[in-house]
């Protein structure tokens, strides 16, 4: 059985999909693609596909993680080609490696998040930003399914920066953008709970809802304070070993009668 690991984005109108909204999206181009599956089994057998770390209805994300298990081997690009040739636009499967090490989730440490806060001043934004990190706690609630829950959010931010929204776009009101490291820790802390949390050490307020984006996923470098990608070890283990069935069947395949 081989195992595969797809990055794939949330962009556009896209980004208010559901989990489930996605998962459907994706089985069906399992089948359009017509994907040599391997399955569970039970009663009801379905497709061995393993999602992590998923970003909150209505994010956008540029790095979001799954494994799928096949039932033969397969090149891991032409994999992922006729996958996102059949995933909707905005939906996008941008990487595939085979998987060669255990435990991606495990590497899932922290996201660096980008939020676009319209109609914030750039000013009131690194005001606000200067109070948060100089807080040693910063408590929130959030309604869960248990209830009112208050839990801690400066803990879980690495790096908070503030900046001015770059002119990719007209603006017709002030814009500040918001770069943040945060480390998944339990309770998860999300990036709507960060703006909870610089309303209340500095009463930041924005007017319409923040346009929020995962840049990136990962494991948390303490050395250089970076997020790394979580494929690479797979990446690297593959160079040092010798390929697979499926690579090298695809590279002793003939090209075909010369012209």
């Amino acid at each position: 059985m081989q195992r595969i690991r797809l990055r794939y984005t949330k962009r556009g109108r896209l980004r208010f999909t559901s989990h489930r909204d996605f998962q459907r999206a994706f089985e069906r181009a399992l089948r359009r693609s017509e994907v040599p599956m391997a399955y569970s089994a039970g009663f009801t057998p379905h497709p061995r596909v393993s999602y992590a770390n998923a970003a909150p209805t209505g994010t956008g994300s540029e790095a979001e993680y799954l494994e799928i298990a096949l039932a033969a081997p397969r090149d891991p690009m032409k994999l992922r080609e006729l996958l996102d040739e059949s995933m909707p636009v905005g939906l996008d499967i941008i990487d595939a490696v085979e998987a060669r090490t255990s435990g991606l989730a495990e590497r899932l440490t922290a996201s660096v998040w980008e939020l676009r806060l319209e109609g914030v001043e750039p000013d009131d934004a690194e005001r606000a930003v200067a109070a948060f990190l100089a807080a040693e706690t910063v408590e929130v609630q959030r309604r869960t399914k248990n209830g009112i829950r208050t839990f801690d959010t400066r803990a879980a931010v690495v790096s908070l920066e503030a900046h001015p929204a770059q002119a990719d776009r007209p603006l017709d009101n002030a814009c500040a953008i918001l770069r943040l490291v945060v480390r998944h820790l339990t309770p998860a802390v999300r990036p709507d709970d960060v703006l909870s949390g610089l309303h209340v050490v500095a009463d930041l307020a924005p007017p319409v809802p923040a346009a929020v984006t995962r840049l990136a996923q990962g494991l948390f470098d303490e050395e250089s304070g970076t997020v790394t990608d979580p494929l690479a070890p797979d990446r690297d283990a593959v160079t040092a070993a010798p390929p697979t069935a499926a690579v090298a069947a695809d590279a002793k395949a003939p090209e075909g009668p010369a012209a």
